[in-house]
């Protein structure tokens, strides 16, 4: 499919009026790139993969839809709260807790004609992430750590695929992390690293609020009020790998110079959706990859 991208580039900067006006902006910005694109099917059934990203809690009728490397955990995290009405930090639930509790529901586990019900009466949330930011952050958590699924199930499909050694015992790098996801559909990626507007489809589900990780604090503290959250629940300020620096725009650089030209420009084609719906800017300096060799 060839998109027709409406791009935002700091030409269009985002209005310093109050947050009211920046989901405005923010939304405005979503649907004209969704008409542009063709994107919007009012008459189409909600996807069974797009219904289990998404969370629903009953006390505050909140419906938040899960962007991996997006703050997700603690998201969730703050569902359990709201589920049992406890009045406790987020930060205090655990977060193994998080992957084997039955507190978290799903909406794909309620019937098609409710799933219609909940998403015209609940509050809708979903999180973005500048996309090649996300993409490093992706890389840094799977395959740099130890969760064997990631660090070696997937990391042996991927040395098997671009090493000549497949028993290699060094890690996997950024170079064949990229190149391992540009040989994949983009409908059959890694949630982790899936574009964001095929997670939560935006253009048919039409969220009340669309938050950004570049605006975390701000944009959750709107939505915990929205809800009517307990006034001392605030989403917590932590990282899973607290010893690591978070995954920024200079550490994101600092990956992005060891790819080639050519790898730059399909990455960035694959998340090409991303930067035009929720604004993120698309012209990245052409200067930040060394070599175009890899």
């Amino acid at each position: 499919m060839v998109y027709l991208l409406f791009l935002h580039t700091s030409s269009f900067p985002v209005p310093k009026e109050d947050w009211l006006m920046s989901q405005v902006y923010r939304r405005g910005i979503l649907n004209s790139t969704c008409l542009m694109n063709n994107l919007s099917h009012s008459q189409s059934k909600l996807k069974h993969n797009v219904a289990k990203q998404i969370f629903v809690e009953c006390n505050h009728k909140f419906i938040y839809c899960e962007v991996p490397k997006v703050g997700c955990s603690n998201w969730k995290k703050i569902i359990i709260l709201l589920t049992m009405n406890l009045s406790r930090k987020a930060n205090e639930v655990q977060q193994d807790l998080i992957h084997r509790t039955p507190l978290l529901k799903r909406l794909s586990s309620y019937p098609s004609d409710y799933q219609d019900k909940l998403l015209t009466s609940y509050t809708k949330v979903m999180f973005t992430r500048d996309p090649l930011e996300r993409l490093v952050s992706a890389y840094r958590d799977k395959l740099l750590h130890s969760e064997p699924y990631y660090s070696i199930t997937v990391a042996n499909e991927i040395k098997a695929m671009f090493r000549k050694n497949k028993n290699s015992t060094e890690k996997v790098t950024f170079q064949e992390f990229v190149n391992f996801i540009l040989t994949k559909n983009q409908e059959h990626l890694d949630i982790h690293w899936k574009p964001m507007f095929l997670l939560c489809d935006p253009c048919n589900i039409h969220y009340d609020i669309l938050g950004k990780f570049e605006t975390l604090g701000q944009d959750s503290d709107h939505v915990l009020r929205n809800i009517g959250a307990p006034e001392d629940l605030h989403y917590p300020n932590f990282k899973t790998h607290s010893s690591e620096k978070r995954t920024s725009g200079d550490i994101t650089q600092e990956y992005l110079r060891k790819l080639s030209s050519e790898q730059i420009e399909k990455i960035k084609k694959l998340y090409q959706m991303d930067f035009a719906l929720f604004n993120y800017p698309y012209d990245f300096k052409m200067n930040l990859y060394e070599t175009d060799t890899v």
